[in-house]
């Protein structure tokens, strides 16, 4: 059998030396052996042992010996251990006081988990794999043929100006199958990846029919599932393949003129997640009160607040120096935090699993954990601005280049860069480039939302970085621009954006359609967040207070 510390994949080994694979089975103790430890099993004559080859052990209905008492059968099973023992080990022996139940229907329980599994490998997650080892086959195709149409009009462009532009001609096409190059090598690398965890799935599915069809309890009992480990699938490259852009010919500035080609693109995103079958459904509706209700008020003590994050018990705020600041719903503070480089936060946010992350002026995203201060990322040429906490326990951090050239958002997963969101399809900039912030939340339905206040837009794009609207504001009831800087989400997959002109909360659905507004005497509304229950937590900049609101 298998030892439940093993993995599905590796050899069956011994009972007793756990190092060497097993050839035999003692059916009085029913546990396996090597050809070493049969021997040394042997030497003790207080039993009779019965050991024979392993392949021809007699199969169990449920009646396994117990290994202490080995003329006893297992008709119960230890919940806390999770082993069949026997009634004498229930009620005297080391089991004494576990809960227990009966063995036949604990693992006929056991069975219909595995089975389920199976069906899940077998229907729901397998073929994702094979799908997505077929795209990627599809995609190295479509590599050939337009790549073979940039370099056909390289070459074109290289006729056009005969011997004195073949330099620059072969140069393009260096440039060209480069770009080709690394991206084969991406998509080729993604495809192996995919390959070996098709063939890890197929090895764990034979075993598991194995199993199933050996009718052996003691297999049956050790069995662990291992299907979370594939839920998540792997990441899904996406190529862009950039586009040849010819110029005319003016023989002075030859080299200028032939044309160019842009940075390679190559974007990796993040792995989806098959949802299993016993996954729980959509929460119940919760709608929109029509007059909300302002239910506290907290005086966070800045000159100006920026930021509001909710725990359990209290909300963490950041405004106008270095302190970091913890309060109860009636302003007490219970804790508070001075940066490490002793600058202003630039954002603030607590992670799923209650920790504090800040980004600094010094070009880092710091994690607080025991009131300790770990950098977690570093960035070079590029500086962060808003972070959000994801489901997956990631990081989305908003940055702009030194310069102020440029925008993007870059998903993290511990300090690991996963995913960079910067140009559409088009290959057009999403964000508004420039010196202000962007406050950035995920939705339920895993969409990424940032509040583009430059751009005077909410700019909504799904998990893989494509586009799905820009929400640009809503006629009624506002006499100014539309300037969102606060996001957040909550459980109704709302987006609910601050309008720091306007002095009121936009609510939207999920689809960027305008719901209505939250006023409730807001003045200058900064940072949002949501808590469990769906009350709103407004950071009013000016005012230093975080007002907290029933809208549902």
């Amino acid at each position: 059998m298998l030892h439940p510390r093993r993995s599905a994949q590796e050899v069956l080994l011994c009972d007793l030396c756990e190092t060497v694979p097993l050839q035999s089975h003692c059916e009085l103790c029913n546990i396996n052996l090597c050809k070493v430890c049969v021997g040394e099993h042997l030497s003790d004559l207080s039993q009779r042992h019965n050991v024979v080859p392993f392949l021809q052990r007699e199969a169990t209905a449920a009646n396994s010996k117990c290994t202490t008492h080995a003329r006893k059968d297992c008709e119960l099973y230890c919940e806390k251990c999770d082993i069949p023992v026997c009634s004498t080990c229930a009620l005297f022996g080391k089991h004494k006081g576990h809960d227990v139940s009966d063995v036949l229907e604990k693992l006929s329980s056991k069975t219909q988990r595995l089975q389920k599994d199976l069906e899940e490998l077998e229907t729901r997650i397998y073929p994702r794999y094979e799908g997505m080892a077929s795209y990627v086959q599809t995609k190295k195709a479509e590599l050939e043929t337009k790549y073979g149409k940039l370099t056909t009009a390289a070459d074109q462009q290289g006729e056009n100006l005969h011997t004195e532009i073949t330099a620059i001609v072969n140069r393009r096409k260096s440039d060209i199958e480069e770009m080709k190059s690394k991206h084969l090598s991406t998509l080729n690398k993604n495809a192996d990846g995919i390959t070996q965890k098709i063939i890890e799935l197929k090895q764990i599915i034979s075993l598991m029919k194995s199993i199933l069809e050996s009718n052996d309890d003691s297999l049956t009992s050790t069995y662990k599932s291992r299907n979370s480990a594939f839920r998540t699938l792997p990441p899904k490259v996406r190529v862009t393949v950039p586009s040849f852009t010819p110029q005319k010919i003016i023989k002075d500035q030859l080299n200028e003129m032939f044309g160019s080609l842009p940075p390679l693109s190559i974007n990796t995103e993040q792995g989806d997640t098959v949802k299993s079958a016993e996954a729980v459904s959509s929460p119940p509706v919760k709608p929109l009160l029509d007059q909300q209700r302002l239910t506290a008020t907290i005086d966070t003590d800045y000159d100006y607040l920026y930021n509001v994050s909710c725990i359990s018990d209290g909300v963490w705020t950041h405004g106008d120096n270095n302190v970091m600041k913890l309060l109860n719903l009636q302003s007490k503070l219970l804790t508070s935090i001075q940066t490490k480089s002793g600058n202003e936060p630039r954002d603030i946010v607590v992670t799923r699993a209650g920790h504090l992350v800040y980004t600094d002026y010094d070009k880092t995203v710091n994690l607080v954990k025991n009131k300790q201060i770990h950098t977690l990322i570093t960035l070079q040429g590029w500086r962060p601005f808003n972070v959000c906490s994801t489901a997956s326990d990631n990081l989305l951090v908003t940055m702009d280049s030194d310069d102020r050239a440029h925008f993007k958002v870059v998903r993290y997963s511990g300090s690991t860069e996963t995913q960079s969101i910067q140009f559409d399809d088009q290959g057009r900039p999403l964000y508004s480039s420039g010196y202000l912030p962007k406050y950035i939340s995920e939705n339920r339905n895993l969409d990424i939302c940032v509040a583009d206040f430059r751009g005077k837009a909410v700019v909504v794009v799904n998990q893989s970085g494509k586009l799905r609207f820009r929400y640009t504001g809503h006629p009624s009831n506002t006499k100014k621009s539309f300037n969102p800087r606060g996001i957040t989400t909550d459980s109704q997959s709302h987006i609910l954006t601050a309008d720091y002109n306007n002095d009121c909360i936009h609510i939207l659905d999920q689809d960027g359609q305008f719901l209505r507004y939250i006023h409730c005497g807001l003045e200058f509304p900064r940072g949002l967040c949501v808590d469990i229950r769906n009350n709103l937590f407004v950071a009013e900049c000016r005012t230093a207070i975080v007002k907290k609101i029933q809208y549902l």
